[in-house]
């Protein structure tokens, strides 16, 4: 990953807070420990920490193109970017510097407009500033794997990868602003729904939006992908796993696309799993990686080893300890700019920084869960469906009688999560 922060003054001010801009970015220098740069001129300053991935010794960033009229931060990767750098090339004459991911999004916007987005198959924030209209464009990917958070006061409009940089810029007492609304999300959900953030005046770019900016405009981004969750038949099931498994090995082959030594998480999981057995087909030599508590019942690492030695890759392990975590914990929600109540982030972060010792780059089976349907909660509304023939009385005093009974008691729950709706039921899976 990479870190970036952009500013787009009101007043063509920039200058004055270059500074300021460029201090920031030691707060993420975590995320672009390689190298960094920054750039500016009146209207913008714009900054940028790199990890490099891609096209390692030509890429820096700030990155110029057609001379000095677009200058791009760009925070992610793009998977399609030699079949996209193709078709521009071919379509519209571009021409290229770098043999990297970052120029076919600034060529991209200048033949296609705002529509280069739909084109971008990956994961990416992006700035771009074109100084000839004077104008910025910045766009956030699908499904929001890359953050991109934003401040604005009669200054102008400050964008970062990260919350803790914005709070370096921003006026005094928006660190201690807090949002009371999102506080009641994080209490309810476990986690802060976009836009907002924990601070009120910080804001975060919605996930498959876009903003075209001018000096002395507000913030007004545009979605340009909305998900659609239709329930379709399924006439011929194994044609719809054939699509899968081809759509899971394109995808795989794509993220290995790499100048460095890519490895892959694995959890013992079907879905970490069949990511790692893919991966190995391009790299042999693959590397996994497996953190887990040393307490019992708390920890797949035993099948994440026979999930290793099934499919013959090299396996590296992490064992967290009670105190290395509560140790951790501080680091991590520095990390995380807002709180998520999710106790993996702690072995996240230890085989994270586990495989930061071999590789530059992971991948993961991280979501399959949500796509297909594999935690409990998904399958309520079928194995839950008897409890709605019931009347709603009847469901209330079920709901009263689970309360009376012992904790740990098979059947508890499942009286107590019958007696009520499904809205309900979603809100409180993420009980405290």
């Amino acid at each position: 990953m990479c870190g970036l922060i952009g500013f787009l003054s009101n007043d063509a001010g920039a200058t004055s807070v270059a500074a300021s801009v460029e201090a920031s970015l030691a707060d993420m220098r975590h995320r672009g420990p390689d190298e960094g740069g920054v750039w500016f001129d009146d209207d913008v300053v714009i900054g940028f920490r790199r990890l490099c991935i891609i096209d390692i010794d030509h890429s820096q960033q700030p990155l110029r193109w057609l001379g000095e009229r677009y200058h791009l931060i760009f925070n992610g990767e793009i998977y399609n970017y030699l079949e996209l750098r193709e078709r521009l090339a071919r379509d519209f004459g571009a021409t290229f510097e770098t043999d990297g991911d970052g120029e076919a999004i600034v060529a991209g916007y200048h033949f296609l407009g705002e529509k280069v987005v739909r084109e971008l198959r990956g994961m990416f924030t992006f700035l771009i500033w074109d100084s000839q209209e004077r104008v910025m464009f910045g766009a956030r990917d699908w499904f929001g794997i890359k953050p991109l958070y934003t401040y604005s006061d009669e200054r102008g409009s400050f964008f970062a990868s990260e919350k803790k940089s914005l709070l370096d810029v921003a006026q005094a007492g928006t660190s201690t602003d807090l949002d009371s609304t999102a506080l009641q999300h994080y209490l309810t959900l476990q986690y802060v729904p976009e836009p907002a953030s924990m601070h009120t005046r910080i804001r975060r770019i919605e996930s498959g939006t876009h903003f075209t900016l001018r000096p002395g405009d507000p913030v007004r981004p545009r979605r340009y992908f909305h998900p659609d969750f239709a329930i379709r038949s399924v006439p011929e099931p194994d044609k719809l796993y054939r699509e899968i498994a081809e759509a899971l090995e394109d995808s795989v082959e794509k993220h290995m696309r790499a100048d460095v030594t890519v490895g892959s998480f694995l959890s013992g999981g079907i879905d970490s799993t069949a990511v790692a057995a893919l991966a190995k087909r391009h790299n042999p030599n693959l590397l996994t990686f497996t953190a887990g508590f040393e307490r019992p019942g708390y920890s797949e690492i035993d099948v994440a080893v026979e999930s290793a030695a099934a499919i013959g890759v090299q396996h590296i392990i992490k064992v967290v300890s009670a105190e290395e975590m509560m140790d951790a914990l501080p680091l991590i929600v520095w990390y995380l700019d807002d709180p998520v109540a999710d106790p993996s982030l702690v072995p996240l972060y230890y085989i994270a920084r586990e495989a930061r010792k071999h590789v530059k780059v992971v991948l993961s089976g991280e979501g399959a869960d949500e796509l297909f349907g594999g935690y409990t909660i998904y399958r309520e509304p079928i194995s839950l469906r008897a409890f709605e023939r019931v009347p709603r009385g009847v469901r209330r005093g079920l709901g009263a009688l689970s309360t009376k009974i012992p904790e740990g008691t098979r059947g508890k729950d499942l009286l107590r999560r019958g007696a009520i709706g499904i809205e309900e039921r979603y809100y409180g899976n993420a009980r405290i």
